[in-house]
């Protein structure tokens, strides 16, 4: 009895706090105003995803947004992220999106709450599961029952985590995203009628209703796409648009003749591909800008304030008609006013100048920035065969290449491996590739092959009792566009040698979910002649280093081919020597005192390699092909 008074005690005295950190308001949009509590305010908002920054780095980098004079934060949901499996939810550490909520109320920051489904955002699939793709009469982003079925699944999932969080319950969740760049998608699939396309889109509205989600409703597009885009009881917003009267113009006619007006997407920088010069925005451009929509009375959030890293495989891609394929950076530095690392760019003080002129409120001081280390050299003492590795898995037999979802595998890579009886010279070529290939026959690179370049043949030479091994890399579905329902990964069609198919194959799944673990007594000791024998396949890495302090720090991979680097069983991303971006953010809580382990996944092997470094400045901008 004694116990459970001294709790109730302890509650009533941290009850004051905790209510002054999350205070209750009220916000609607009436009489074409943001209201909050019956007065009208700007939103001043920054985009900033969750898993894209380690959770112990949340209320920094929150910190950070607020320090520069915003009262918003904006995200979007990763369905992929939290829906595994079917049915199967992880909303736990940096999936943690209830916690990550809550640290902004109590720092009192609104949130903007961007479900989708579809996000786009220069994600995996634009966060879509993959494995939608293996549901019999499944068609994504369409008024198809099968899909709707799912989105309801998790809209409704995602009311359960989040619902209480919302600003009709106290909570600091002002505004709910429907859907996501919708008119983007109707002007591209032309082929479905526009009356579907509406039908779908009220499906997704309507879901998000029943679900539960009561706050004020809006959409984003292009001022352009507000037709297909739009939807009856949502806000519309214009993504990109600088043109005030143009905004206003477009706003009025969509919304009854009145505002408010916002820009939900504002670009203070812009997205990077591998093989790709690194995009800038000039700061000077940005602070103009910003100060127009402040002098005119228009609300916006910058997309991205903080872009954070694709850690592992959670990068997305694009394509153009020139590549059939551009994959997205492990870094979405995205040119932001706060760093990839969390610093303050001179983008950011410009910005939080103008801001300040403006506001009625105090502006913080902006935080101090997480410590940063250099470790000048970690020796790297093991390495492995991965073709060797991969052929002690179990492996699957078919007649044709199976794709990874019917491998029933979402990342990674998959080594399709045939074997030959007889001689055979020709054009292997390969145009089902997706995305990226190392080809080899007896153990020996052939050939690259690369969806980007649009690189599917190579001239092979198969002696008699032979074996052809093809090590097919997943680069990040494709995130926008129309092509978005074609996105199975793997090999998706027959593999010719000179116009003849090829039967009759081994597949070994390396989907590389956590960090490999080779057999020890398959390893042999970096930098030995033994090592040699290695030289151009792909192989293991492994090393160890010992740190006093830990920090944040950038592995420096710019002597390096092609791979993936695991610290302390972390996947921290692909690196790929093309560039732009040459180093990988390692943050520093992911790092500890004494040992730590790293394992990099080197495709190419070039070269011997028995050390790397660790550097204190990102490179981000050596384009080196």
């Amino acid at each position: 009895m004694k116990t459970v008074l001294i709790h109730l005690l302890l509650l009533l005295a941290w009850a004051p706090f905790y209510t002054q950190a999350q205070q209750r308001f009220s916000f609607e949009i009436e009489g074409g105003h943001f209201l909050k509590d019956g007065k009208a305010v700007p939103i001043i908002s920054g985009e900033m995803h969750y898993p894209r920054i380690p959770h112990q780095y949340w209320r920094h980098r929150l910190e950070m947004l607020k320090a520069m004079g915003l009262n918003t934060v904006a995200t979007y949901v990763f369905w992929n992220l939290h829906e595994t499996e079917p049915g199967k939810w992880n909303f736990e550490g940096d999936k943690d999106l209830r916690r990550y909520i809550e640290t902004a109320g109590e720092l009192g920051l609104m949130v903007i709450l961007r479900p989708g489904p579809y996000v786009c955002a220069e994600w995996e699939f634009g966060g879509y599961p993959w494995w939608l793709q293996n549901i019999p009469g499944m068609e994504i982003r369409r008024d198809n029952p099968e899909f709707l079925k799912c989105t309801k699944r998790y809209l409704d999932r995602l009311y359960e985590e989040v619902g209480d969080l919302l600003v009709t319950r106290g909570g600091p969740i002002i505004m709910v995203q429907a859907e996501n760049e919708f008119g983007s998608y109707v002007a591209q699939r032309n082929d479905i009628p526009l009356e579907e396309h509406k039908r779908y889109n009220a499906a997704i509205r309507r879901q998000l209703a029943d679900a539960g989600f009561d706050a004020p409703l809006f959409t984003s597009d292009g001022s352009w796409l507000f037709e297909g885009g739009t939807t009856p009881g949502a806000l519309p917003t214009a993504n990109g648009e600088s043109n005030i009267e143009n905004l206003k113009r477009v706003v009025d006619q969509y919304h009854g003749g009145k505002g408010p007006y916002m820009v939900a997407e504002f670009y203070p920088g812009w997205l990077s591909h591998w093989a790709e010069p690194f995009p800038n925005v000039s700061a000077s451009w940005v602070a103009r800008q910003t100060e127009k929509y402040l002098q005119n009375n228009v609300s916006f959030n910058f997309y991205m304030v903080h872009g954070g890293t694709n850690f592992g495989f959670t990068s997305g891609a694009n394509y153009d008609k020139d590549h059939g394929i551009q994959p997205d950076m492990t870094s979405y530095d995205y040119d932001a006013p706060i760093s990839e690392a969390g610093w303050v760019t001179p983008k950011y003080d410009s910005i939080r100048n103008v801001i300040g002129k403006y506001v009625d409120y105090v502006i913080p001081e902006v935080p101090a920035p997480n410590p940063v280390i250099e470790i000048p050299s970690i020796r790297l003492t093991g390495i492995a065969d991965v073709l060797a590795f991969a052929k002690r898995q179990e492996p699957v037999e078919s007649p044709v290449p199976l794709t990874f979802e019917q491998l029933r595998q979402g990342y990674g890579y998959v080594l399709y491996t045939r074997h030959f009886n007889q001689p055979l010279a020709g054009m292997l070529e390969i145009p089902g590739l997706r995305d990226y290939a190392t080809v080899y026959v007896n153990g020996e690179r052939v050939g690259e092959l690369n969806r980007y370049y649009n690189r599917y043949s190579v001239f092979v030479e198969i002696p008699f009792d032979a074996t052809l091994d093809i090590l097919v890399e997943n680069w990040g579905r494709i995130n926008f566009g129309e092509e978005i329902v074609n996105n199975r990964k793997g090999i998706v069609g027959p593999v010719t040698v000179n116009g003849m198919e090829l039967s009759d194959w081994f597949m070994y799944r390396l989907p590389m979910d956590g960090a490999p673990g080779p057999d020890k007594t398959a390893e042999v000791r970096a930098g030995t002649p033994e090592a040699s024998f290695l030289h151009r396949k792909p192989v293991l890495y492994t090393g160890s280093f010992n740190l006093s302090e830990t920090g944040d720090t950038f592995i420096d991979m710019s002597a390096w081919g092609k791979g993936i680097v695991f610290i302390n069983g972390k996947n921290i991303g692909r690196y790929w020597q093309a560039g732009p971006q040459q180093t990988l953010y390692v943050p520093g809580v992911w790092l500890k005192k004494g040992e730590n382990r790293i394992v990099i996944f080197e495709q190419l092997n070039d070269g011997p390699k028995n050390e790397i470094s660790a550097v204190k400045v990102p490179i981000l901008k050596e384009l080196k092909s």
